[in-house]
């Protein structure tokens, strides 16, 4: 006898609960206790992710008001975290990107956090389990890929 299919609003549920708490856990003070705010990661993230960016495409990838970032962008400058530099065809505007030990600091905050959560899956999971959670992430890739179908990038 098979089991019941699972309900889509089911597994949507506990996907969101699962991926909330665990991307709390990865963010919050317990892994880095020193590092940036999560609000911060989050900006430094995109940075890493896109490149150089206007504040209005930052803005837009983090989907939030420019008048929202303007503040934490400051502290990320005076920081050493990012640099400004004039936008090569837009002398109106200027790009935002990581200053070489931003990027080294935040490379080095990824993996302190990776190696937290390698250490956790190492003691939680068999073999079978790690294979089948390889499994889960390309699933969960897909999933991603399809909410944001819908939404267009914005160009940085």
């Amino acid at each position: 006898m098979s089991s019941p299919t699972p309900d889509p609003a089911l597994c949507a549920t506990r996907l969101r609960s699962a991926v909330s708490q665990l991307a709390r856990q990865l963010r919050s003070g317990s892994v880095a206790p020193d590092g940036p705010s999560v609000a911060k990661l989050s900006v430094l993230g995109q940075l890493h992710l896109h490149g150089p960016c206007t504040p209005t495409a930052l803005a837009a990838l983090e989907r939030v008001k420019l008048q929202s970032l303007t503040r934490l962008l400051a502290e990320l400058d005076a920081e050493g975290w990012t640099v400004r530099t004039p936008h090569p065809s837009d002398g109106r505007q200027w790009l935002l990107s990581l200053t070489p030990e931003g990027t080294r600091r935040l490379k080095a905050l990824m993996r302190s956090r990776e190696a937290a959560l390698a250490e956790a899956i190492g003691a939680q999971l068999d073999a079978g389990q790690r294979a089948l959670l390889l499994e889960a992430c390309g699933l969960i890739d897909g999933i991603a890929a399809a909410l944001d179908s819908g939404a267009k990038a914005p160009t940085p």
